[in-house]
Parts: structure tokens; sequence; C-alpha cells
């Protein structure tokens, strides 16, 4: 069931929170050694929340349309009294004295947390094989990566471990999985939602996310994070509108900009053809639409790689052995030793080379070749996006360039994973919202359509993925685990 079906049946007496938490239970013990969704497993946690849900819903106290329905936090939040791991060995026994914005706002609303879900290492990477703790499967394949680096909760919204889930979006990490995985993942725009108590990896790039099962769940999943937070410097002081009302159906008078180098070269023909499809089913119920140039978008991985990786290698320089986290257990007397034992053995091989290649951007010499540089060419991947919104509602392309690809199959091809993000990384650049919804299957593994639009216009994204998903059945498509 979605969220918005769960809540329709509680309202209606036919359904307690209890009894749809323990359906979700149930179902992690029954497929969780499948598909590895989870780090931790919080059956008691979730039973008290949803016991609370009850009480208040039978008063009329409840707070959220939402309440009651079972939720999963991916692994880089922080949760007052639970781990935080960030899926690494660095932060395996962090347990933060407080709760991350967005898990306030779930806590407060009553949303039963089922559990934390595993990740690529401090979401660095495309794939969740990059975990210190285990591999995260595709319930559409098992031998198959969900993506990343927000697998764990694409994995656990689309095995029916969880109702709704929230990631995070640093190059693509919400919407590829989401893609991978058959289900909606949307990244809002850069200050939507609040990144208070997110573990970060690059600061001007990470962004928190609902993944759910439909387009309504999407909205409503918004509905209760967005806002402004003093807690945060970066959030927006932007009024929220509730987004369930741009729900309507129709895409009449809306235009929509095809960017041509989101099609070409690097994508499937296969995935392509999805994707052209529903691009021509938009167009065939109003939605007008054309082909832009956008020229900059080509140099999005490059710039990427270098301001990502610069940005991690500040972020994480506060791992150190001294403070909290990992501390080698190697005696020595000399600090620098302490640190470098420390941080080799804490952080795993993908994290140590972008913590590497980022100091390395950032030193005596290099700065201004490469992260200044990349700094301008950001600008200007953002002014194609400022030009093609000044002339069109959103923009269309696929999310990921692939299907689910298989585990380890990228394993020593550094740049194919990469590659992956191709479609994705200008999104987070730019700092735009972006929604991944189901739009086929290849070879019975799902495939992506990307929406995106201008700064703080996710409601018009979410009425364009509305209309295509209701015309589809892509979005009631279940695994069959």
């Amino acid at each position: 069931m979605t969220a918005h079906e769960v809540t329709e049946q509680i309202a209606a007496g036919q359904l307690s929170a209890q009894e749809a938490t323990e359906a979700c239970l149930s179902r992690i013990e029954a497929v969780e050694g499948q598909v590895n969704s989870f780090v931790t497993v919080t059956p008691q946690h979730a039973r008290e929340q949803a016991a609370q849900a009850d009480q208040k819903i039978a008063a009329g106290e409840a707070s959220n349309t939402l309440t009651g329905v079972a939720i999963g936090i991916k692994e880089v939040m922080c949760t007052e009294g639970l781990p935080s791991t960030c899926s690494s060995k660095m932060l395996e026994s962090f347990v933060p004295p407080y709760d991350a914005t967005v898990v306030e706002c779930s806590r407060d609303a009553l949303l039963p947390m089922v559990g934390k879900t595993n990740m690529d290492e401090f979401a660095m990477g495309s794939s969740t094989e990059n975990s210190a703790f285990q591999v995260t499967r595709n319930p559409w394949n098992l031998d198959c990566v969900p993506g990343g680096s927000s697998g764990g909760s694409a994995a656990a919204v689309a095995a029916g471990e969880a109702f709704v889930a929230l990631g995070s979006d640093t190059g693509g990490s919400i919407r590829q999985p989401a893609a991978l995985c058959g289900i909606v993942g949307l990244k809002p725009t850069y200050g939507r939602v609040s990144r208070y108590g997110l573990i970060a990896y690059a600061s001007s790039l990470d962004q928190i996310g609902p993944l759910t099962k439909d387009v309504t769940d999407c909205a409503l999943v918004m509905n209760l994070i967005s806002g402004h937070d003093p807690l945060d410097a970066t959030s927006a002081e932007v009024p929220v509108p509730d987004y369930t009302q741009h729900l309507t159906g129709s895409v009449d008078g809306l235009k929509a900009g095809v960017p041509v180098q989101l099609l070409g070269e690097g994508i499937d023909p296969q995935v392509r053809d999805c994707v052209q499809a529903a691009i021509d089913q938009l167009q065939d119920m109003g939605l007008e639409c054309e082909e832009v140039q956008m020229p900059h978008i080509d140099y999005s991985l490059p710039v990427y790689y270098i301001i990502a990786p610069a940005e991690c290698s500040s972020n994480l320089a506060r791992f150190d052995g001294v403070r909290y986290g990992y501390r080698t257990p190697t005696e020595t007397d000399d600090i620098n030793e302490l640190f470098s034992h420390t941080r080799a053995e804490g952080f795993g091989p993908e994290v140590r080379l972008r913590i590497m290649l980022g100091t390395y951007t950032l030193s005596a010499g290099y700065y201004d070749a490469y992260y200044l540089k990349a700094l301008k060419v950001r600008t200007l991947i953002k002014r194609d996006f400022d030009q093609a919104f000044a002339k069109y509602d959103v923009l269309l392309s696929p999310t990921s360039p692939t299907v689910a690809f298989k585990i380890g199959e990228r394993a020593d091809d550094p740049l194919a994973m990469k590659l992956a993000d191709i479609c994705t990384i200008p999104v987070n650049l730019a700092g735009i919202p972006a929604i991944s919804i189901p739009c086929g299957f290849v070879e019975g593994l799902p495939v992506g359509l990307q929406i995106m639009a201008g700064p703080f216009a996710e409601e018009k994204i979410l009425q364009v993925a509305y209309a295509y998903e209701q015309a589809n059945n892509w979005h009631k498509q279940r695994p069959a685990l």
C-alpha cells in the first residue's frame, strides 16, 4: 500500500497505526535477509511511536496527515539515542545526542521509524556497494545494485519494508536509486529542506528529500519536511505551499524543454526509448515539448568531481581519532601517526580516494587551476538552467543512463561508476529541484524519467509527475520478492 492509502484506512477506522507498522516489521523479517536495506532495525522504537500515534488519532490530535505511517531514515541523518554511522567504520559506535531537523519533524508527527537504511559510506557512491557493513540488493533483481548512495532507502520502499523513506542527494543519490528501484524520489531545491543534523559530504550540494511509492506520497512527505530552519544557515526563508494542492492531473498550458545533451551519448538506447515514449505521452496530454541546447551541462561531471571532493576533504577532516568516532588501537606518541592510522583504518577506499582528490585540488598551486575554475564553470551551468527556465516550466531527461547493473560489475571501472550520475549531477550544481518517476522497464528492470524545475518550483515538478503517473500504471508495479 502507499502511505496515503494507509492514512485513508486509518482515518476510516479500518486500520491502526500499530497494525500498519507490524505489517512493515513482518515484511522486514521476511525479506531483509535477501535485500539488506537496513543497517539498524528499530522494532521497539517503531512500536512505541505507533502506539502513541493511535492514541493521538483516537483523540483527534494527530498533528500531520502522515501520522502512523512507518518510515525509514538514511543512516547519514542524526537520530538521538540511535546509531548514525554513515555506513562507515569511522562512525560505527557514534550515537548522536540530538535529532536532525527532518527526523524531529517525523518524530513530532509520530511516523514510526522502523530503521536506519544502508548507504554508500559517507554518501560517496552510486551503488550502495561502498557500505562498510553490507551490500544492499535491488528488490527487482537481487543480483543487481539498488543505486546509491540512498540505495537502502530506495530498496526498503520498493520491497515494502517501509511506506516512505528519507534519503540525501549530493549528485543524484535520491533520484538515481529511485529510478533503479522503480519508485519516486525527489531532490528539493537547495535550502528548501533543513540540512541540520545531516552528516556532511559536500555542503554546497547535499540536500535531503523523500523516496516514496507514488507522487502523492512524495507531496505529503515534502509538506512534512519543508520549510525554514534557524538551525541551518543555508535554509531558505521561502513560503512552503501545500504540495498536494498541485496534484491536478493536468499539464495544460505548461512548456517543457528536453536538453539534447542529456539524451545523447552515454544513454542506453532502450532507456532513451522509454524516456522518449514518456515525453511523447506527456506531449499528447497537452505538455508543449521542444529540444533545448544547454552546452555547459557537458562539463558537469568534471566540475562535480573537483568541487565535491574538495568539500569532502574539508568536512571529513574532523574525523581524526581524537574527539569522537573510530580511533586506531595502534599505540603511538606521534599525533600525526594517530591521525594517519585512524583515517586509513576508519575510511573505506572510495572515501579515501575522494579525500585525496579534494586535498590535492585545494593545495597550494592547484587551487586556482582546478577548484576556482570549477566554481566558474558551475556558474555557467547554472546560467544554462536559468535561461532554460525563463522559457520552460520544466525540463525532461532520463534519470539514469542505464538500468540497474550487476553487483560487482563496475567495481574495477571507476569511470563507468561515476557516469551513472551524468543526468543528475547538473541539478545539484545548479541547486534546483528534480524528481525521478517510473516510466517503463528494460529487461524487467525499472527506468526513471527525471523532471526538473526552477528554484523553489517543486509544485510544477509534482504537477507534471502526477499527471504522467495517473495516465500510467508503472508506479503500481511491485517486485516479486
